[in-house]
Order: structure tokens, then sequence, then C-alpha cells
């Protein structure tokens, strides 16, 4: 089985077309004044439409409120939210009642036995999706919640793959991913940085080469 990738922090309509055009099955916009990423809501939805029905789209979020949750639903229109905060499951089923929106949570990793985080979000109106990616040190100030090029012990997932279909993130590149894929038997692979050549600035050609490795990699089935 050919996993699926993601390429996200898209902020170009180049970038955006180098990545659909490479084959990205999900292309992904961050709405988070913090990050480097960071396109407004207006500037989402011009991406939106111009991925619609070529690539799946997916709005990264970080706490939001019912507001701005709303208005995202409302005027960007993705396939998918991905809430990459601290959301509870509890908060996380709020925000999937509110509308018709699938829903991705992701999940920090950093030690054996984080994957079991996922498990409350998985029950039934909560979350349609789980990410796993690198935690973020709890020394690093006022770092991002992903986005870091940081990466984890893959080994800690061993064995989700087998109990459910789940995406991968955290200092994901070209040289790499082939053995994440190996090791994690992740459903989709997610990359941001490590197809930039500064941080916020895609490179075509590194989101070709991330595509050609990740998808000539094979997943076992479950």
């Amino acid at each position: 089985m050919q996993p699926k990738v993601k390429i996200c922090g898209l902020t170009t309509q180049e970038a955006l077309e180098a990545a659909i055009a490479a084959g990205a099955d999900f292309v992904g916009f961050v709405i988070f004044p913090k990050s480097p990423r960071h396109v407004d809501i207006a500037g989402a939805k011009a991406l939106a439409n111009t991925a619609r029905n070529r690539a799946r789209s997916v709005v990264l979020l970080v706490d939001p409120d019912d507001e701005l949750f709303d208005r995202v639903c409302a005027e960007v229109a993705p396939d998918l939210i991905q809430l990459h905060g601290h959301e509870s499951p509890e908060r996380v089923a709020k925000l999937r009642a509110r509308g018709d929106t699938a829903i991705m949570k992701a999940i920090g990793i950093k030690a054996p036995g984080d994957a079991e985080k996922a498990e409350p979000y998985r029950r039934p109106g909560r979350a349609d999706l789980i990410l796993f990616d690198a935690a973020p040190p709890p020394d690093a100030g006022d770092a991002l919640p992903g986005g870091n090029g940081l990466s984890f012990d893959w080994k800690i997932l061993d064995g989700v793959s087998r109990r459910f279909d789940f995406a991968l993130a955290g200092g994901l590149n070209a040289e790499n991913v082939r053995e994440a894929i190996r090791l994690t038997g992740a459903a989709i692979v997610d990359v941001s940085s490590g197809v930039e050549k500064a941080p916020g600035i895609k490179d075509p050609q590194r989101i070709v080469r991330f595509l050609e490795t990740a998808k000539s990699t094979s997943v076992a089935a479950r």
C-alpha cells in the first residue's frame, strides 16, 4: 500500500501548485499568527479554492475559539481542520459537533506510552484522524506546537498501525521518510520544514523529492 502525503504550511500559490503537481494528497495551511507559515483566512480561502477537487485541504488551528473555528469552516471550507493545540477530547467533540468538517487531532510524542494519549480522541464524534508529531521541548520557551523540524523515536509507535491508521509528522524530510514509514507503518506522512529552504519558504524541488521518496515506499496493510 502506498502512503499518502501531506505538504503543510503552504503560503503561496506557486508552492501549492508544486505540491499538487508532484502528487500531494493533502495540502495544509496554517492559521496561527506565531508561525512563519501563517496565512490569514482570506489567504487560506484562496489557497483552498485552488486545491479544491485536486488535493484535500487542511487548515491547522491552535486552540481555536468557536468564532474562529466557525469562520474557517464557513469561509475556507477545508476538507479537514487540524487541531494542533491543547484541545481536550471534550473540546474536540464540541468542535466536531459544530459542523460537517472532519477533524485531525495532533498528539505530541516524546516518550514511550505517549501514543496512548490518542485513545480518548478516537471515540465516536471526536477526531476523524490522529496525527502523531514530535512534542516541543519543555524548555523551548515560545516553541511552536509543530513545524519545529524535530523528530522523535519512531519505535514508540510500534504496533499502533495495526490498530488504526494515522498520520506522522516531526522532522521528516526526503532523507528519512522512507525509514519513518518502514518503522511506523504510517498511512500518511506530513512534512513542513523538511521541504523548506528557510522558515516558511517552501522549495519546490524538495517537495518533489519528498513526494517521490514517500510514494515509492510501501506501507504494510493492516
